[in-house]
Parts: structure tokens; sequence; C-alpha cells
């Protein structure tokens, strides 16, 4: 698109663009500088001796590698009020990128270590978000398959007494090939019980039948990634026609090579054909990445500004707010909106 069309470039565009976003990992948005302060703080490590070096920790050979590095990364969040203190600064982070509401999961099981019970850490999480009120954000703790149903069945309980606290769903991230979701079916079925939304990671660490099992066994609202699904277009035409949600992280899934190019991705073929696809940043300060970033990633495949501005309408369709909420943030998107195209933009 040319600026004497568009008096701001593509990434200016994009970059003032309101934004809602739903699937994106607190603990993998941690903004690089207050990751570092977090290191020192833990007296650092010989392997990353700086800031650039931890930069250049985030590169990926493969998926295992990159959650090899997640586990690295989790070490250094160890008390209450590193939690706290890291919320804070990814909330600061997405309200200064535009974001207008959040949905982001959290993983308590994968800090048992610390000896912090799932309900403590959902507390400091949103003593953390609370410091940053003009930024709406809800919490979906992830069960993480890897502990196996039973503890994943343990931590459903744990966060059920958390609703106060901002947590309005499940999900189910972690090793997806060793703990399909077939597993899960029984916690699940208790979550909605309990009236809690539900989300799983399907079709990014394991293939098409990982995605089938989200939607037909678990009966999810919506799925984390389902890029996989592409290489079963019966698949695809049932989630079409069931009208699931799906999680779109494109440069997430180019990073972990979980598809060999952007352009191999089915971002954009699935929204011309009417999906319920939104795109979101996965692990942001993980991947070097963006909303907007992702955003401009498209673009450049030959995505119009009409069609971004379509992922975005889609993302708050599918947010979990109730009606009168999602009514009162589609209404603050579009004025949003507003004023950016009364600019000529």
């Amino acid at each position: 698109m040319s600026t004497a069309t568009h008096p701001l470039s593509d990434a200016q565009w994009c970059a003032a663009l309101p934004k809602v976003e739903l699937h994106v990992h607190l603990e993998g948005a941690i903004p690089l500088d207050a990751l570092w302060a977090l290191i020192e703080k833990y007296g650092g490590d010989p392997a990353v001796p700086d800031r650039a070096a931890l930069r250049r920790r985030f590169v990926y050979r493969d998926f295992p590698h990159f959650i090899e590095t997640w586990v690295w990364k989790n070490r250094f969040l160890r008390e209450a009020e590193d939690f706290t203190f890291s919320a804070e600064a990814v909330a600061r982070d997405l309200r200064a990128q535009g974001h207008l509401y959040v949905e982001a999961f959290c993983s308590p099981p994968d800090f048992a270590r610390t000896g912090l019970t799932p309900q403590q850490i959902l507390a400091a999480l949103r003593r953390g978000l609370d410091r940053v009120p003009e930024l709406p954000v809800a919490l979906i703790p992830d069960l993480v398959r890897d502990g196996g149903p039973e503890r994943a069945a343990r931590s459903l309980e744990q966060v059920a007494e958390c609703r106060e606290l901002g947590v309005i769903g499940i999900g189910l991230g972690g090793s997806e090939a060793e703990f399909p979701p077939e597993l899960f079916a029984a916690v699940f079925e208790r979550a909605r019980r309990l009236d809690l939304h539900t989300s799983c990671h399907a079709g990014e660490a394991a293939g098409p039948a990982s995605v089938r099992g989200a939607l037909e066994v678990l009966r999810v609202e919506r799925i984390g990634h389902a890029t996989r699904a592409a290489e079963d277009p019966a698949l695809v035409d049932e989630l079409l026609r069931r009208g699931v949600a799906l999680e779109l992280c494109p440069l997430s899934n180019l990073r972990t090579g979980v598809v060999a190019s952007l352009a191999a991705h089915p971002a954009l073929n699935w929204l011309r054909r009417g999906l319920r696809v939104s795109l979101n940043t996965d692990d942001p300060a993980l991947f070097h990445t963006s909303l907007a970033g992702e955003f401009e990633a498209l673009l450049g495949l030959g995505a119009t500004r009409a069609e971004v501005l379509e992922f975005l309408r889609r993302a708050l369709d599918s947010c979990w707010l109730p009606a009168d909420g999602r009514r009162e943030l589609a209404a603050r998107w579009a004025a949003r909106l507003a004023e950016l195209v009364a600019t000529g933009a």
C-alpha cells in the first residue's frame, strides 16, 4: 500500500490500531528489560552475560528447543513479588502498544517448585495487572497437560476458586503429542460444570488429530494455534461449520518451525474462507514480535487493511466477556478506530 494513498505507513498504521488479544502468555510476554532485572536479582546466568545475549537466547532450532528455553526462563520467577513485578511490566507494555483488552494465559502448575499455590500465583499476578487499571486483563490458567489428567483436575479446582481475581476460563498447553486432548475429557467436562470457558492448544506441536480431539472430545470454545488442521481439509470444513474460534499465532509458529514460512501459514486463507480467526502473539518477548508486527507481516503477504481490521473484529466477537461487556468493548474499539480514520489513515 502506497503512502500516497495512506499518510501512515503500514508499520505506523498497525502500531496505531486499537488492539484486542486472546492468546498471549504472561510468562512469555515479560519485556526483556524486566526479565533481565529478574535474572540479575537471582545472580545472573554465566551463559547470558548481558541483554544482547538474552535476546539471542530466544532463537530456536525447533519446538522442543523453545520448550527448553521456556523452562529456563521460568527459573527466574521464584517469589510472589516476581509474578507481580512481571505482570505489571507486561500490562504496561501491552497498554503502550494500544491494547484495549487482553485475555492472557498463565501457567501456575509450572511453578510448583516455588512452593507457591496456584491461588497465590494468581493473586500475585492480579496485583501486578491491577497497577495498570487502564488495560483490562482477564486470566486463563493453563492446566499444563504434562502433569497428566489427575494433576490437571487438581489444578482446575484450585484455579476455579479464583474468579474474583479475574479468572474466566482454562487452557491446556504443553507437550501436545505426548499428552493428547482425549486424556483430559473429564477435566474439561468439569470445567464446563464450573461455568468456566475452555480453550486448548492443538495443532501446534502435533497434527490434525490433536485439533480434532480438542474439537470433538474436549468440546472447547476456542482452539489455540490449530495451524496443522490445514493438513486435513475436511477438518477445516468442520471448524468452519461449527464456528469454533481459532487463536492464531503466525510468527510464533514461524519461530518454532511449525510452518516453514509465513506464506505457508493458513491465517489469511482461513480469514477469507470465513473461519473465526484472531491474530495473537503467543509469547511476544520470546519471539521478538508484537501484535502490530503480526498485522504488518500479513500486510506484507498481500492482506488488505480491511482484512487486518476483520481479524480484530473476530477477536472482539470471540472474547469471553459477557454480552454487555463485549458490546462496551466493541464500542470503545470502534471509537478509537474512528479517531484513527479521522486522521486520514
